[in-house]
């Protein structure tokens, strides 16, 4: 009668399958300790990583702009420098020059003193074996002397010729080389003196438009300095008027009594120009005194009534301060009492409810069973 064995619907079995799918996927996430307490905000590390990639293309744009000025400071500074080294070296041959065409040995006064050459330049004890001077006792000519002066002459002439070929050599070879130096060097300063016409150039408009911006800024100041000077001299013209004007209508001039009064307080005068008190101010002083004998007798008999009405205070508030704290202390009383027997009340009852819940309500105790069922699920 009843069809029990129904084919098992597939969208039911799939959606059955899926809710138990992130029930477990669910329970994976809340029952992980470490995940649950701490996480990860993906978007966040995102915009952070974007940030700091952003901030890093920004710093290696700056260092590589810094690094092109360093650069080019660097070479202005080798350009600089090797034209100190230019013009030193342009000195020291100047120098040099001067020395070898100014200043040579042989115009000093004491080179006979020093001279390498002095024995060369001396004459020599006999010029020839005929020479006149070598007489029967000088010792200077024997016979027989100097036999192989032909082939000593001839040895003497071939190794004076080698010796001016090898110095032709040696001059040829120093003179290539120093052409050649030469020509490197003045390619080396023609390439420098652009760099350096250049360099030039571009220090001399920032030089005018520095010159101009300073020019304008002086001439600024020189107005400004103009109209300062200006307003100073007709402010001191005006103060010279106020002077010469409060001098002929001042007090000294016009003999005005008030003068004798002192910028100190009115209560004061100026010995130099004070000429006595006037009868008024003699019977203004009197006055002032009588008034102020009144009114001293008045604020004692005022303050011995105010002492008489504190006296009188104090006493009612000391009586009063006696009942309440009587008051008081019966009061403590009565609630130490109502609150010793509530406390009573309470232990009583604490007691049978104790009583109740240990032999009545609570006799079935739970087994382990009863607490693994806590944390199976996630709801």
């Amino acid at each position: 009668m009843y069809k029990l064995d129904l084919p098992v619907d597939p969208k039911e079995s799939a959606a059955i399958e899926r809710r138990r799918n992130r029930e477990q996927q669910r329970q994976s996430r809340i029952f992980n300790a470490k995940v649950r307490t701490i996480g990860v905000d993906v978007p966040t590390l995102e915009r952070q990583r974007e940030e700091r990639k952003a901030m890093e293309r920004l710093e290696k744009a700056r260092d590589e702009a810094f690094d092109g000025d360093r650069q080019q400071y660097d070479k202005i500074a080798q350009m600089l420098e090797q034209r100190e080294h230019e013009i030193a070296r342009d000195l020291d041959k100047g120098v040099q020059k001067f020395r070898e065409g100014q200043q040579q040995p042989e115009t000093r006064r004491e080179f006979d003193l020093y001279d390498p050459d002095a024995l060369k330049k001396d004459r020599p004890a006999r010029v020839s074996d005929h020479d006149p001077r070598c007489g029967p006792a000088s010792l200077q000519k024997f016979a027989g002397e100097d036999l192989s002066e032909k082939e000593r002459k001839k040895l003497q002439a071939d190794l004076t010729k080698t010796w001016l070929t090898e110095q032709k050599d040696e001059r040829k070879r120093s003179e290539a080389q120093k052409k050649y130096a030469d020509d490197l060097y003045d390619k080396k300063r023609v390439e420098l003196d652009e760099r350096a016409q250049h360099m030039s150039k571009m220090e001399e408009e920032c030089r005018k438009a520095v010159n101009m911006a300073i020019n304008n800024f002086n001439q600024a100041l020189s107005m400004e300095e103009s109209e300062r000077r200006k307003l100073e001299k007709k402010q001191e013209e005006d103060h010279n008027f106020a002077e010469i004007y409060n001098h002929l209508t001042g007090d000294i001039l016009t003999e005005n009594p008030a003068a004798a009064v002192s910028g100190y307080g009115p209560h004061r005068v100026v010995p130099d120009r004070w000429k006595g008190m006037s009868p008024e101010q003699l019977k203004a002083i009197l006055e002032t005194q009588e008034q102020q004998r009144q009114e001293k007798q008045r604020l004692k008999e005022e303050e011995k009534q105010q002492d008489t009405e504190w006296d009188r205070q104090r006493f009612l508030a000391a009586r009063a301060a006696m009942t309440l704290e009587q008051q008081e202390e019966q009061l403590s009383r009565e609630i130490r009492k109502r609150t010793d027997q509530y406390n009573q009340q309470l232990n009583r009852e604490q007691r049978a409810h104790l009583e109740y819940l240990d032999k009545v309500l609570y006799t079935n105790h739970p087994t382990g069973h009863y607490h693994s069922q806590f944390n199976t699920t996630t709801r």
